[in-house]
């Protein structure tokens, strides 16, 4: 316990699936945090309940992929708990489809909310975290950077920029202390994981327990997730910069 005593974490999709394991786990291990996540979520309760076991926790509901609020959540999330020394870009949605059937709409939905969010917290946070000495920052990908998965072509395409978005800023930041990594995971047991597997097998992929069984043995976890976070946002990882931490039980070695 207390790998991230004196930290501040800021975690977009934080009330929900894997963010809610990390928001959940980083609070236990003594980090101050603050959960971006859109009104609609549980966000609130999430962030009360860490609070009743003893951590400390706040709820800034936002829209990731709008400026005006992702600058307004942050500048609350520093004066509330002090500046952000790991910032986790972890929300995400999902689409499948044929892609001759896809929307330009589709498209623009899925970058906003996947990339482009990425694009704004990390510039609204890292002036501060410049400013205290450094920090960690963890981009939630997917084993979809690196395995085209059929239906999935804009799903795939958004987690390659991810992939490489943390990659870069890594190099470009290193030497002002701050490290950058992403965390893929393979197919996870959430509601958003288990929906993308409904929609898949909708369209014929084989996306059924046996296959994921010889894909990956199972269904990853959230808590398993929020750990290979946990290790990359903690200074055990202090000379893990610009890496691509796979969850996924072997799913992309094979």
């Amino acid at each position: 316990m207390g790998r991230l005593t004196g930290k501040v974490a800021l975690i977009t999709g934080g009330a929900g699936g894997c963010g809610l394991a990390a928001s959940e786990l980083f609070a236990a291990e003594g980090a101050k945090v603050a959960i971006l996540d859109l009104p609609s979520s549980q966000g609130e309760a999430v962030a009360a309940q860490i609070n009743a076991a003893g951590g400390e926790a706040v709820f800034l509901p936002c829209d990731v992929s709008s400026a005006e609020q992702v600058h307004a959540a942050v500048s609350q999330a520093q004066a509330r708990l002090g500046a952000i020394t790991v910032l986790m870009n972890h929300a995400g949605i999902i689409a499948a489809g044929p892609f001759l059937e896809t929307a330009e709409a589709d498209w623009d939905r899925l970058m906003s909310v996947n990339v482009k969010s990425m694009f704004l917290v990390t510039k609204a946070v890292l002036p501060g975290m410049l400013a205290a000495g450094g920090g960690s920052v963890i981009c939630t990908s997917s084993i979809s950077a690196v395995v085209g998965t059929p239906m999935e072509v804009l799903y795939c395409t958004t987690k390659g920029a991810c992939h490489m978005f943390a990659r870069a800023l890594a190099v470009e930041f290193r030497d002002q202390n701050i490290r950058s990594n992403a965390i893929c995971p393979g197919f996870i047991g959430t509601a958003h994981g288990r929906r993308e597997l409904d929609l898949l097998r909708g369209y014929g992929v084989d996306a059924s327990d046996e296959a994921i069984k010889t894909m990956q043995g199972r269904l990853c976890e959230p808590s398993e997730v929020a750990s290979a976070a946990l290790f990359l946002a903690s200074d055990d990882a202090s000379f893990v910069n610009g890496s691509h931490l796979f969850v996924d039980n072997a799913y992309t070695a094979m």
